[in-house]
């Protein structure tokens, strides 16, 4: 182990027992990759900032619930792929329409059917994973719904980066062959 890994769990452990310092520590050393996660996924750097402390504010809160503190990076990234998929999917859609056109502007709303249909296709994608290999599955939600860069991927399954590459296509492939089976003809 690294001496700055064991500096890491060191802060973690002291962090858990309510030292504050312990936890600023971690927050100025973590920020940057919280940050550029936060940034990735909603492509806004003043929603990225403000994720950015609410998932320090949320690890804070959650801290003596870590049962294994060895794994606090990938425990914090968790919590900041979470978050930011809650924040984009609650956001409004941004509608930048012509000067011109705001007299006759309709709003536009979300029918029941509309949110029905979303529902439905949610359902047909996961029940398509569902059917999946587990590696192509575990490599789909690794990289879509946990974040996971590919750099990352390659050390989680203790494989080459072009490897990675290859299963995503491999999987993305698989997926819609089995979303495909459930269209009608």
């Amino acid at each position: 182990m690294e001496s700055s890994d064991f500096d890491t769990l060191e802060l973690v452990r002291r962090a858990q027992t309510g030292d504050r310092d312990a936890f600023g520590k971690l927050a100025q050393q973590f920020e940057p990759t919280v940050f550029a996660l936060a940034l990735r996924r909603l492509r806004n750097r003043t929603e990225a900032d403000e994720l950015t402390q609410d998932v320090f504010i949320q690890a804070l809160r959650k801290l003596p619930q870590l049962r294994e503190p060895e794994r606090f990076a990938g425990w914090l990234r968790r919590i900041t792929v979470r978050m930011a998929i809650n924040r984009a999917v609650r956001r409004p859609p941004e509608i930048n329409p012509a000067p011109e056109l705001f007299g006759g502007v309709k709003s536009t709303r979300v029918s029941p059917l509309d949110d029905l249909l979303a529902g439905e296709a949610a359902q047909q994608v996961m029940g398509g994973m569902n059917r999946l290999r587990e590696l192509d599955r575990s490599t789909l939600l690794a990289f879509y719904f946990e974040g996971q860069s590919l750099i990352e991927m390659s050390s989680r399954f203790q494989s080459p980066v072009g490897t990675i590459k290859r299963r995503l296509h491999t999987a993305r492939n698989r997926l819609k062959d089995e979303l495909a089976q459930l269209q009608p003809a």
